[in-house]
């Protein structure tokens, strides 16, 4: 069994204990080894930069891709720095490069040259609660998603109820697909302040 059957790999910032560079190059080779064949990696999303369309403790499904088959709007996988950015892609810059900007960030990350790219979001396996559909759509899925992240971007109190209600969703999502846990669902699991 391998690495990545034995155990979800994570998107976590590379300061936290656990992933480093050395994990985000352990995702890049995978899904770089693909060749004409697809490679797909699960990942679970930490960080709050693609809100709404992602959330944090999401788990995700990335397929190797090239930098071709990537159209606007799509969600990618890029490496730089030995961390990685699941963002939005924006456009192709030349002469090799492109942009990516999470759905609740204020600005477009910095160019990212051709090669960063290491793949595409193809699904969302959350303990069997799917990402919404809405996020793999183009067009109006993604400017909604825009929209409402711009909001979550620049009111903090937007942010904070939004995560709060997200929370609470996750745990009584659990509760009832594990009956038998619901009892021991406590008020600090809940977000209770």
């Amino acid at each position: 069994m391998s690495l990545l059957e034995k155990k979800f790999l994570t998107l976590e910032d590379t300061a936290s204990a656990g992933w480093n560079a050395e994990s985000s190059a352990l995702v890049a080779d995978v899904l770089r080894r693909g060749g004409r064949l697809p490679v797909r990696v699960r990942l679970q999303v930490h960080g709050e930069s693609m809100l709404p369309s992602l959330w944090p403790g999401d788990v995700v499904e990335i397929a190797s891709c090239s930098l071709e088959e990537v159209r606007p709007g799509e969600i990618v996988l890029a490496l730089r720095d030995g961390r990685l950015f699941l963002h939005r892609f924006v456009a192709r810059c030349t002469p090799n490069g492109f942009l990516l900007r999470g759905d609740s960030m204020p600005r477009p990350d910095p160019q990212f040259p051709a090669e960063a790219l290491l793949g595409r979001l193809v699904l969302g396996a959350d303990e069997g609660l799917a990402v919404s559909a809405a996020v793999l759509r183009l067009g109006l899925g993604a400017k909604w998603s825009r929209a409402v992240g711009m909001l979550l971007c620049h009111c903090n109190v937007a942010r904070h109820v939004a995560l709060k209600v997200h929370r609470r969703r996750k745990v009584s999502a659990r509760a009832f697909r594990n009956p038998e846990q619901a009892a021991n669902i406590g008020s600090a699991e809940l977000g209770a302040s």
